[in-house]
Formats: structure tokens, sequence, C-alpha cells
């Protein structure tokens, strides 16, 4: 218990002095005196936010000008005359294009973009495990007339599952 009576003496003698009368007089007429000068103003620094270049604005009003000068000079400018109607004779028919005025398989694409191993599976009445391969494809079917130009696009999604048989050891 004496230890700490020890160092409580210590710490009270780390304690700081009380300030004295006179520095509360000096820091007051401070204060008074900045209150009474006026120059304070003169001290607080303003950024140079609404600073203008008039070079830049010049230049950006030049650049606007041509622009709209250049856009009504476009807009003024007459058009190609188009015929309002167009016309189209239909070429005429003989035997042999009556035989080409009908579709034929131009092409067939299939994409698979889903491929799944769902594992070894005992297919019914198998002996040995099967491997179970899930497909998910997309296919398009085209058919064109060449006589005409007309053509025929179909698609349609597939899903196709594959037994592999799995050879033992």
């Amino acid at each position: 218990m004496n230890d700490f009576s020890e160092l409580e003496n210590e710490l009270k003698k780390l304690r700081p002095a009380p300030p004295s009368p006179e520095l509360f007089s000096r820091v007051e007429r401070a204060l008074v005196d900045v209150a009474e000068e006026d120059n304070s103003a003169d001290n607080v620094v303003r950024p140079d936010r609404f600073r203008i270049n008039w070079v830049s604005l010049g230049l950006g009003l030049a650049a606007a000008a041509a622009l709209l000068i250049v856009a009504r000079i476009e807009i003024n400018r007459p058009g190609k005359k188009i015929p309002a109607v167009a016309s189209l004779t239909p070429a005429p028919r003989d035997k042999a294009g009556a035989i080409n005025d009908q579709l034929v398989p131009a092409g067939f694409t299939q994409v698979v973009y889903n491929t799944r191993d769902e594992g070894l599976h005992f297919a019914n009445g198998a002996v040995q495990p099967m491997r179970r391969v899930r497909y998910q494809t997309h296919e398009t079917l085209q058919w064109r007339n060449a006589a005409t130009g007309a053509s025929l696009r179909v698609s349609y999604p597939s899903e196709q599952v594959e037994l592999i048989p799995v050879s033992g050891q």
C-alpha cells in the first residue's frame, strides 16, 4: 500500500501549474484588439471560382457558330430526285422456270449450347452401367426459292439424351 501512496505523490507533482491571472488578462486584451481592427477581411483567402477565361469562351462560341453554319448549309442542300412509284415487270415464265420456282433446301445449322454429363445409370434390363449425356441444341433449317429470291427459315430448340456404354475393368 505504501507503493501506491508514493506513486500518487509523484503524480501530484507532475500536474501542471494553474495559469496566472496575468495570462488571462493578456489573452483578453489580444482578443479585444483583434475585434477592434477591421483588417481581418483582408486575411481571408477566397478561391477564384468564377474567374472567366475569355479566350476559351470566345473559341467555344466561334466553334459553335461554325457548326451551326455548316449544319444549316447541309439542311438547305436539295436531295436527289427519286421517283415516287417503282415499277417492276415480271420476267416471262417458261417451263424451265416453273421447275425452279419452288423452295429448295439451302442450309442446316445445329448449335450445341449445353452439354451435361449426368453420370452413370443402369438402364432398364442393362447388365452394365451406361453413361448418360444430355445435349441441348438450337437447330435452324433454311429453304430458298432461286426464281423469286424468297427464303424460309425455321429455328427450334431441341434436347437429345445419349446413353454411352461403359467398358468394365
